[in-house]
């Protein structure tokens, strides 16, 4: 994706007096992420996730593209959750489980191959279907394919934009959590908001 927005915006704010230094510890750990290796996934689980990553979260101009996989495995191995969860669904580590195995029948049934082996047109086409709830599998006799779907998409989404490179895709400056906002006004902007161009 092309941003309208101009490059380094988010990191150049970071170095600003706008910025705590806790969100600025956070946010540049995030742009200093070394490689990771999973800790809940196993290792054929966890490449399965990055390319059913990749495929929702495409970013083709990205010459590193940003990682959302370790995000949801150091979660997983935390043993966190939002607090909640859908009745229909089974608690988050064995719904991941099981949800990402239900991807790849759902892959093999519909194309005779895994998830991360077929072309991005299959691999959308298998998404599309799972997020229908119209996916093959055994596994979603167990995991409903449509909250599954739901809840991995929520938790990508998430984990994108809380990323410094995809807040400045969108002009997003609220890493600014110190006080010092006095342009409050109905189309008014700090001179710190990037326009787009």
């Amino acid at each position: 994706m092309t941003s309208p927005y101009p490059s380094g915006t988010v990191r150049a704010l970071l170095d600003t007096e706008h910025v705590s230094d806790a969100t600025r510890a956070v946010l540049q750990a995030r742009l200093q992420a070394p490689p990771y290796t999973p800790e809940f996934l196993e290792p054929a689980t966890y490449e399965l996730l990055r390319a059913v990553a990749a495929c929702l979260f495409p970013q083709p101009d990205r010459a590193e593209p940003i990682e959302l996989a370790p995000g949801v495995d150091q979660r997983l191995a935390a043993g966190l959750s939002d607090g909640w969860r859908y009745d229909s669904m089974p608690p988050d580590r064995e719904a991941y489980r099981l949800g990402l195995g239900g991807i790849n029948q759902s892959a093999q049934a519909l194309f005779g191959q895994e998830f991360p082996a077929l072309n991005s047109q299959e691999q959308a086409a298998v998404l599309q279907a799972v997020q229908d709830e119209k996916a093959p599998g055994e596994a979603w006799s167990i995991v409903p394919a449509g909250r599954f779907f739901e809840e991995l998409l929520a938790e990508l989404t998430e984990l994108y934009y809380s990323h410094p490179l995809a807040q400045e895709e969108i002009g997003y400056v609220g890493a600014a959590d110190l006080p010092g906002w006095t342009q409050i006004g109905l189309n008014q902007r700090e001179a710190r908001e990037p326009m787009s161009e």
